[in-house]
């Protein structure tokens, strides 16, 4: 099934969900993420402050961008591009 035709009830895994490949997968595991429907109720804030912490590097504030869109995603919104949070990510000062 194309990532496209997904909606967070037919994800099964998290390179199910729309704007995340293998590497933004493998950053969600490091977060002890495991299964798309963990990612119900998240921060996408928080995980990017923890990843850094736990990853001891400051990682591409795109990837915020990325856990915003797939959090909102599996809260049931539309699925949109990661670049689509971009503009409120910067109005948030990162």
């Amino acid at each position: 099934m194309k990532k496209s035709a997904h909606t967070p009830a037919t994800v099964r895994r998290l390179e199910d969900i729309p704007n995340v490949g293998a590497r933004v997968a493998g950053l969600l595991r490091r977060l002890d993420i495991t299964a798309p429907d963990a990612l119900v109720g998240r921060d996408p804030w928080a995980m990017y402050a923890e990843l850094n912490a736990r990853c001891g590097v400051r990682h591409d504030p795109c990837l915020l961008d990325t856990f915003i869109a797939a959090t909102r995603f599996m809260a049931g919104e539309p699925a949109r591009p990661w670049w689509h949070y971009t503009a409120e990510r910067k109005a948030r000062g990162l």
